[in-house]
């Protein structure tokens, strides 16, 4: 019987230096969900659990060469794009992945969870402009679809309508993520053309939720490469970062990582 090709993910985001956000938590993600992860780094950052404390940016010109030679050789069934910092960071990706059809799903970074910001002024009209159209999945979160979408979220109902707003912006598919909202029940909104679910579990209260975001758009792309229909990647993705969080190794004085390696079983 011939070996199955594994599912690629080429993950593209800034290096955290404490390994709980960014490329570090998508390779975790992707290869404990038994995809293969190759990576393109955007930025370097000096950070920890307490906060970033220095953001190097990488060349465009670099980035491009990195998902070029990635793409060009080892190829990749979906990219998830995390971490681009500014307006020519978005160009410079959005230009090379234009040569490659290949499903994307984009997490627009903004702010680290210590409230540093990871995307200037700037880069937002670029990511609108290059890259929400050609998105295969968007997964913003509270602040994140506010700036994007210019609403204001403050409930359920809000986030409904923010995630239509936002769809009509381009993205085949938006995932609203509803964890920065008061309540003990967390809501997240997936909308695309042709429907709407609402997904909601008990919050967890914890200090060790670093790299949720990144964690759960990887474990998303981890799914669909694995040829997972988008309800149930979503569905799969949450759970696998809800154990995540239940098994934090709980390192560090601040916001601490999740435990990625928790024992997760595959449907079927």
């Amino acid at each position: 019987m011939a070996k199955r090709k594994a599912a690629i993910v080429l993950s593209i985001a800034g290096s955290d230096s404490g390994g709980g956000a960014g490329v570090q938590a998508d390779i975790k993600t992707i290869t404990a969900l038994g995809g293969y992860a190759a990576s393109a780094i955007t930025a370097i950052t000096a950070q920890n659990t307490q906060g970033v404390l220095q953001v190097q940016m990488l060349p465009p010109e670099l980035v491009q060469a990195q998902i070029k030679a990635v793409l060009n050789d080892i190829g990749a069934d979906i990219i998830k794009i995390g971490m681009l910092g500014n307006a020519a960071m978005v160009e410079a990706v959005a230009e090379i992945l234009r040569a490659f059809d290949i499903p994307i799903v984009l997490d627009p970074v903004m702010v680290a969870k210590g409230g540093a910001s990871l995307l200037d002024e700037g880069a937002r009209d670029a990511l609108v402009r290059e890259l929400l159209p050609v998105s295969r999945l968007l997964t913003p979160n509270v602040p994140e679809a506010e700036a994007l979408s210019g609403q204001t979220i403050q409930n359920l109902s809000d986030q409904k309508r923010a995630a239509e707003v936002l769809l009509d912006m381009g993205p085949k598919a938006v995932l609203l993520k509803g964890g920065h909202l008061p309540g003990e029940i967390i809501h997240d909104v997936l909308v695309w053309e042709q429907g709407e679910a609402v997904f909601e579990s008990p919050r967890i209260i914890t200090r060790h939720t670093h790299g949720t975001g990144c964690t759960l758009a990887s474990a998303i792309a981890t799914w669909l490469a694995l040829g997972l229909q988008l309800e149930e990647a979503v569905r799969l993705a949450r759970r696998y970062v809800q154990k995540a969080i239940e098994h934090a190794p709980e390192l560090g004085a601040g916001h601490g990582p999740l435990g990625h390696g928790w024992t997760f079983q595959p449907p079927g």
